[in-house]
């Protein structure tokens, strides 16, 4: 609920800058005035109502947002009232609380009489139900809610006290550096520390020291600086491009395996930590709102002048007594690790992707990582729950990418992963899907990535090949480069064939193919000005390929179980709807449509403009589905895309990449 709002905390925390800068230098100069009234508006009443909108989407959409923004708002108006002169409490906890509650209690509602309205009735039922559950929550809020809520914060607030007038405040660095490892760090940052940090910064001091307790990029720091000194593996091979990531990328989970291999580092995150608090503590340092992601680009953007001193020492010290505690732990083990040669830092990798409880791209870079290629890699495949659409638009930009970094001898294919021949050298999955390819080749390297279109994990595999180039003695293949087509690859059989065949799983260069106007013609391109729904979007895709002959009316339900099981989006507002392999028998002849929406679809989360829908037999479409890729994973082509006034004019964009 908190993250998607961290960019209005931010733009508060510049509004608040500006408006102090300001009046620092001037004298009651009118426009820094009138700015300032902006200040109080938004943290107390903008910023809760917009968790509460989020916590609401979350349950019920937007049916559910609104109704959780009007009972927090009553929940906001309720706590004022009872504080009376006595200040404010902003219900950033209120908003956490009220916002899915009410949208869950509206979603109940609308299932006890769905169904049972008479035609001609729903608008009206839809509009009355909701109005009516808004003003009974708006009481809930004002006379149940608020009075619990402005005790707990009293008590937080008391507590945050006494522990800064005794010095005790670095003692919280025991809880939250072990609870960052285990994934506790967003309910713990934004859950608590936000909502009292904001109280504490909207006051006098206009800044908290609670913003830096979580945030301090300098213990993972430490960490990773130990680990690329004294680690030994893959873990010492891949922290100092880790140290990067998570301190000028801000993302912390990236350290997180590197404790979680040696339990015994807790005790160094933990020191530094303390360290980083009481070294904020003897400044009198702060910030003025959150530091999210935890950069040190978002630290010091939101640290006002005064505090820079103390934050830059507090994140070198903490950094400093995390590096010194965790070299001598590492250190320590240096020789019982050198002689194990175990890959501990691979399941520390997993735990922490357990841990986290979903998949993480950076996560994944750190596994694709830790698994060197024992073999000069020559053969790349591209799998794909079918083999038709999403794995064949990958492969083309990745062949592009290998081939501009002038590598020669290498074969990017794509197939379907019951099709994997089990010689690959390195295989490419979307991460749902990583599992099962790696049954099918259990000897390769498997690199998992979110989308096929824009994937910052191709970067890795062009450096993964250069890296397996460099450590092998022999010579490339003979036949030229797989990226223009004349590569041999591997089969199953032992022969040898063109990567752009069709037994190769590449793009199909036949002379008998059909032509490209054949595959995609004007009748299945359209725009709509409008916006559609995942649903909608997949029924018009399938009934312009039924129209055009190419599929029965079984293909709909195929494609809708292809997106149960796996997301067709590709990135860069593209999806590629299609069947699984088992729809097959649905499928009488290759075609494409294309639909722009120009109001966009929800896909799965996701905002797609472009659908794409893709029946094949064989690989007679992935020719002109190769130009589609190529077209789409460059941004500033999607946005061409995107200004065609026409189909014809879309058509011919399509259709022209490539040719001559």
């Amino acid at each position: 609920m908190i993250m998607p709002i961290i960019p209005a905390l931010i733009a508060w925390g510049i509004v608040t800058a500006v408006v102090v800068n300001i009046a620092e230098f001037s004298s009651g100069w009118a426009p820094a005035e009138a700015l300032s009234e902006t200040v109080g508006p938004m943290i107390h009443y903008l910023l809760p109502i917009l968790i509460a909108v989020q916590g609401g989407m979350m349950v019920y959409q937007m049916r559910g947002a609104v109704v959780g923004a009007v009972a927090t708002f009553g929940t906001i108006v309720g706590s004022d009232w009872m504080l009376g002169d006595d200040g404010e409490i902003h219900m950033f906890i209120g908003a956490m609380i009220m916002g899915p509650l009410a949208a869950w209690l509206m979603k109940k509602l609308d299932a006890l009489w769905e169904g049972k309205v008479k035609a001609g009735f729903e608008m009206l039922v839809n509009m009355f139900s909701a109005g009516i559950l808004g003003f009974v929550m708006i009481v809930v809020g004002f006379f149940v809610l608020a009075p619990p809520i402005n005790w707990l914060m009293e008590v937080l607030g008391n507590a945050v006290r006494f522990l800064v007038d005794t010095g005790l405040l670095p003692l919280t660095s025991i809880i939250i550096e072990p609870a960052k490892v285990f994934f506790l760090n967003n309910a713990i940052n934004h859950g608590v520390l936000t909502p009292l940090g904001i109280n504490e910064a909207s006051g006098e001091s206009g800044q908290s020291i609670l913003f830096l307790l979580e945030a301090n990029p300098g213990p993972g720091l430490g960490i990773l600086l130990a680990f690329s000194i004294f680690g030994v593996g893959a873990a010492k091979a891949t922290a100092p491009g880790a140290a990067i990531i998570q301190f000028f990328g801000g993302i912390h989970e990236v350290y997180f395996p590197y404790v979680l291999m040696k339990p015994a580092l807790l005790l160094a995150v933990i020191a530094g930590g303390a360290t980083g608090v009481g070294t904020n503590m003897v400044f009198d340092a702060g910030l003025r709102a959150p530091a999210a992601p935890g950069s040190i680009i978002a630290v010091f953007l939101q640290a006002p002048t005064s505090s820079y001193i103390g934050v830059a020492l507090s994140v070198i010290l903490s950094a400093g007594v995390t590096f010194a505690v965790a070299a001598v732990i590492l250190l320590s083990s240096r020789k019982r690790d050198l002689e194990a040669n175990e890959d501990k830092f691979s399941a520390a990798v997993k735990k922490t992707e357990s841990n986290k409880g979903k998949s993480s791209s950076h996560l994944a870079n750190l596994s694709a990582a830790t698994k060197a290629p024992a073999q000069k890699i020559t053969n790349i495949i591209f799998a794909c729950d079918a083999g038709m659409g999403s794995s064949a638009m990958g492969a083309s930009v990745l062949r592009k990418k290998i081939k501009n970094a002038g590598i020669d001898g290498v074969t990017v294919t794509n197939k379907a992963i019951a099709a994997l021949p089990g010689n690959a050298d390195l295989v490419i999955t979307q991460q749902q899907l990583t599992d099962r390819a790696r049954s099918q080749e259990p000897q390769a390297v498997h690199v998992s990535v979110d989308s096929f279109m824009n994937a910052p994990e191709y970067d890795d595999v062009v450096a993964l090949v250069r890296e397996s180039e460099a450590k092998q003695d022999g010579s490339a293949p003979e036949g030229g480069s797989a990226q223009d087509g004349s590569s041999p690859a591997s089969t199953p059989g032992g022969r040898s064939q063109p990567a752009g065949s069709a037994a190769a799983g590449g793009v199909a260069t036949d002379t008998r193919v059909r032509s490209d106007s054949q595959i995609l013609t004007l009748a299945q391109v359209r725009i709509h000005s409008g916006s559609a729904s995942q649903d909608e979007a997949l029924s018009e895709a399938a009934e312009i390929l039924g129209s055009a002959g190419a599929v029965t009316e079984d293909y709909l339900a195929a494609m809708k179980d292809r997106e149960a099981t796996v997301s067709t989006y590709m990135g860069n507002e593209l999806a590629i709807p299609h069947g699984t392999n088992d729809a097959k028998s649905a499928v009488k002849a290759s075609a494409l449509s294309v639909t722009r929406y120009d109001g966009g679809v929800d896909w799965s989360g996701e905002k797609v403009t472009f659908v794409v829908g893709i029946a094949g037999v064989g690989d007679e479409h992935l020719e002109i589905l190769s130009k589609i890729a190529e077209l789409f994973a460059d941004e500033s082509e999607v946005a061409r895309l995107k200004q065609a006034s026409s189909e014809e004019e879309l058509l011919e964009m399509l259709s022209a990449v490539n040719k001559g």
